[in-house]
């Protein structure tokens, strides 16, 4: 009995969850690029992945977020994803995966450097990925990048390596101003809880509201499944339960990187 009743309660809370995603447009912030709607300067921003899929397994809420708003919304990938020499495949699928976010083709790069390769135990060079970054930056105008926190929510090196590459451009062009912001990771619970995780996600944000921390609901949770599907090479039974079950696919959590 016990059993049907804790199965009933987070049935009724996961459905709820998903009523609160498509209903209602929830952020603690202030920031004028991550406004509530009022009329906002318009803003050319820098999403910086190392692997295709990257941008629809983790950030659809603040990809939907910021075209739906008139955002200019460029996507950076450090590699083509060519760990398993599917590289030119890959490529294809996230230009197709952008064209269902909304992200115009000609705003996405995608990378193929030889010292920048997919894979696990392939060291980054966290002074290339500065330098790099900074040279799109400065070609498209850039007011703001985000990318992955320091554990890269799966904790692999190559998000790991991002984030500390666009923490060195930070470093050294300290006199610019460039502002980032990086993809909070959650712990394995919150992380597969669906779209039950967006209540604790808003309550974390106002009380570090002090922090420059945002949380970005996905308005259109739908979209993370037909763009993360273009992905045809990845798209095998274990990512469909991913982008189901992970919180990632209802809220992200962004957090402004001190330099």
């Amino acid at each position: 009995m016990a059993w049907v009743l804790l199965i009933i309660a987070v049935t009724v809370l996961w459905v709820a969850s998903l009523c609160k995603v498509f209903h209602v447009y929830y952020s603690p912030s202030k920031a004028i690029y991550f406004g509530n709607g009022e009329i906002l300067q318009k803003k050319n921003v820098l999403l910086v992945i190392a692997h295709p899929d990257d941008e629809c397994m983790f950030f659809t809420p603040t990809i939907n977020y910021l075209t739906s708003r008139g955002h200019n919304l460029h996507i950076f990938c450090m590699s083509t994803g060519n760990a398993d020499g599917m590289g030119d495949s890959r490529k294809y699928e996230l230009h197709n995966a952008c064209a269902v976010l909304k992200v115009p083709l000609q705003q996405v790069k995608i990378l193929d450097h030889p010292d920048l390769q997919d894979g696990f135990g392939k060291v980054w060079n966290h002074t290339l990925l500065a330098k790099i970054t900074e040279e799109e930056i400065t070609s498209c105008g850039i007011d703001l990048v985000i990318t992955f926190d320091s554990y890269g929510v799966s904790g692999h090196c190559n998000h790991r390596d991002v984030h500390f590459g666009i923490r060195k451009l930070l470093l050294d062009f300290r006199q610019r101003e460039i502002e980032a912001w990086e993809l909070v990771t959650t712990n394995i619970l919150r992380k597969y809880s669906g779209p039950i995780d967006i209540w604790l996600s808003m309550l974390l944000a106002i009380l570090h509201q002090s922090e420059e921390v945002h949380c970005l609901l996905n308005e259109h949770p739908f979209k993370s499944f037909r763009s993360m599907a273009q992905h045809s090479s990845q798209w095998v039974w274990f990512r469909k339960l991913f982008v189901s079950f992970s919180s990632y696919t209802y809220v992200n959590t962004l957090r402004k990187i001190k330099a």
